[in-house]
């Protein structure tokens, strides 16, 4: 069995380096160049139309408001990585990684709004009336590969087994060494919260998401920028390290190991791509829910995801290890612990842990709630409404399970299945970037005008709706 899981481990090591950076990087690459870099042309009025529409009531049709549908999907891209994989980067890369991550996020935001706009204009209404889409419907819909999108459904139901099981310890594992609760108990708790959450449907799992991630968002981020205020002369410092070291290896120092410019780009990609999720196919399966006008109104929220998890959020996170010299004295083995002991000169140790354990719990439930949420609509599109509900079931025994350390051996193929998710997902998308840049011109031709006249009157402008257009 050993030599099998590190056969496997080989393996995921393998596909996750230079292989799925080629695919990830050089899709966004041409993602971004097919649609004229729109991200970096419409920024202003991308922005307008997520962070300025935040709260505002949408026109279309679909279950969810836009900020529902889009704290839903951050909810599964808002956690660990966030906390955890950011030291992690540092630690094996340097203070450089975080120059490739950016990088990563702004190539990144073409992938995601292509898979969002893609899972709006191909989702349908499911038994209950729902709206549901993702990955799985554009390839079967909009390529005809029902064999692949059947296989890719498959793999990320089962994928979200291995996955539930590795948040859920990771929880139960902060919540023992911060508070003593048992593996157990906090298994338990976990399951608890999910099934009433996720009883409720797509709908309150909107409205959970909702209220959480912008809470969980606002109190990590404050703890975080009371930290670089009382660093703040090390601020600018930080920064130069971070653009210096991209392209210049960086000798060890202390419980920094060395990193040449090779680890800094392959650390701080990897990390930015896993942290983001763009390409990985899920965010559409919750983005389908939403109401909306125009799938590519929708998939702003895409690229307001990856503005927000690593532009944002990453960055602060890299900023308080930077500047609070931590990245310096602690291993790789330990990068974990970075963000807690950056925290402990400001808070003290106890206060410094709980800030630190409670977001992470939040952030964990939140994901577990959401992927479970993605793993029932698999069962759904493979089997029916009926059998996602067993599925469910499976999802909440695998909490359980995870928090006592249970059936480690399946946790080494998630990411060699998550890699076989990835990588029909970005072949599709490549395949339906034209689709992608007809809607995207209808939108900058017949809607983006009606936007800018809608302002200037103070929104009394009807915009029409896709149904109205003809369903473009």
């Amino acid at each position: 069995m050993d030599r099998f899981t590190a056969w496997i481990a080989e393996i995921s090591n393998f596909i996750w380096g230079i292989p799925l950076m080629i695919i990830l990087i050089g899709g966004g690459l041409f993602l971004t160049v097919r649609l004229g870099f729109f991200q970096f042309r419409y920024l202003p009025h991308i922005i307008g139309q997520t962070f300025g529409k935040m709260f505002s009531k949408s026109e279309g049709q679909g279950t969810l408001t836009p900020f529902q549908a889009t704290t839903s999907a951050l909810a599964s891209t808002m956690g660990a990585a966030n906390i955890v994989g950011v030291p992690v980067a540092i630690a094996l890369g340097g203070p450089g990684a975080i120059f490739w991550m950016w990088l990563v996020a702004l190539i990144g935001m073409g992938t995601k709004f292509a898979e969002v706009v893609l899972g709006m204009h191909y989702r349908e209404k499911n038994k209950k009336g729902e709206y549901v889409g993702g990955p799985m419907y554009y390839i079967k819909k909009g390529l005809g590969w029902k064999k692949v999108a059947s296989f890719l459904a498959l793999a990320l139901m089962i994928e979200i087994i291995a996955s539930t099981m590795v948040q859920s310890n990771s929880i139960a594992q902060t919540m023992s060494g911060s508070f003593g609760l048992p593996p157990f108990a906090t298994g338990l708790i976990v399951a608890f919260i999910v099934i009433l959450v996720t009883y409720g449907g797509i709908k309150t799992i909107g409205k959970v998401t909702e209220k959480l991630i912008p809470f969980m968002v606002v109190v990590y981020l404050l703890s975080a920028l009371a930290v670089l205020f009382v660093n703040f002369k090390e601020v600018p410092q930080a920064f130069a390290m971070i653009f210096e070291y991209a392209f210049r290896p960086l000798s060890a120092a202390g419980g920094f190991a060395g990193a040449g410019v090779a680890a800094a780009i392959r650390w701080g990609m990897a990390r930015g791509l896993y942290s983001n999720e763009a390409g990985m196919g899920t965010a559409p399966i919750a983005h389908a829910a939403a109401i909306t006008s125009h799938p590519v109104k929708q998939g702003f929220w895409g690229v307001f995801e990856v503005i927000v998890d690593t532009l944002v959020v990453c960055t602060i996170t890299a900023l308080v290890i930077l500047t609070s010299g931590v990245w310096k004295t602690i291993s790789p083995d330990a990068a974990s612990t970075m963000v807690t002991e950056a925290f402990t000169p400001l808070y003290g140790s106890s206060i410094a842990g709980m800030i630190v354990s409670a977001t992470l719990f939040l952030f964990v439930i939140t994901t577990v709630v959401v992927i479970i949420f993605y793993g029932e609509k698999q069962a759904e599109f493979l089997f029916g409404t009926s059998f996602s509900k067993w599925m469910r079931f499976v999802y909440i025994v695998a909490i359980m399970v995870g928090a006592v350390g249970g059936l480690q051996f399946i946790w080494q193929f998630l990411d060699l299945l998550l890699a076989m998710v990835v990588i029909p997902n970005v072949i599709a998308v490549l395949f339906l970037s034209g689709k992608v840049k007809e809607l995207t011109a209808d939108y900058f031709a017949n809607h983006y005008p009606i936007e800018k006249q809608a302002k200037r009157k103070g929104g009394n402008v009807h915009v029409r709706t896709a149904s109205e257009d003809g369903n473009r």
